[in-house]
């Protein structure tokens, strides 16, 4: 039986369902159909702008962002898709926290809804900063179908590593 790692936490029954579709070689086309589009943002500038907004319009309170980044040293071995960080540094007399997140370079060319989810995520840890059940209703408050959209993000990153998966994304 095939071990997906990014699903071992889910039910066996689910597990099955992305077993099949991978054996009857349909695991790429099913990820299209759901996310056909890529999103646009590109550059660091737009992410930071488009992670900006999402604070804005939910998170209003919450410490400013000081940067925001796609990072090429972030990567799935690491199990780390995104990050966020506080750098402290002293000015004069005080301590000065800089908050910053960083978002794998592989959501690049992920689809709009894998992104928003991630920078969702992250942004959830300004407020929470442990994986709990507060912060989980934080991430769903500012987007509803969260848990859909990791589950479906773990199939992404499953089929990624498929042996036989192309090295470009399953809507091109």
């Amino acid at each position: 039986m095939l071990a997906l790692k990014y699903l071992q936490a889910y039910p066996v029954a689910l597990q099955d369902q992305v077993r099949q579709l991978i054996a009857q070689d349909r695991l790429g086309e099913h990820l299209a159909s759901r996310y056909p589009e890529q999103h646009a943002v590109q550059s660091d500038k737009a992410l930071y702008a488009y992670t900006v907004a999402l604070k804005q319009q939910y998170l209003k309170q919450a410490p400013t962002i000081d940067k925001v980044l796609y990072d090429s040293k972030l990567d799935v071995v690491q199990r780390a898709l995104g990050l966020h960080t506080a750098i402290s540094r002293v000015q004069g007399n005080k301590l000065k926290a800089k908050k910053e997140i960083r978002i794998a370079v592989l959501f690049k060319a992920a689809a709009p809804e894998f992104l928003q989810m991630i920078v969702v995520h992250e942004l959830a840890h300004l407020k929470e900063y442990e994986h709990n059940k507060a912060f989980y209703q934080l991430c769903r408050y500012m987007l509803p179908d969260y848990h859909q959209r990791e589950f479906d993000l773990r199939v992404y990153l499953t089929w990624r590593e498929l042996p036989a998966a192309p090295a470009t994304d399953p809507r091109e």
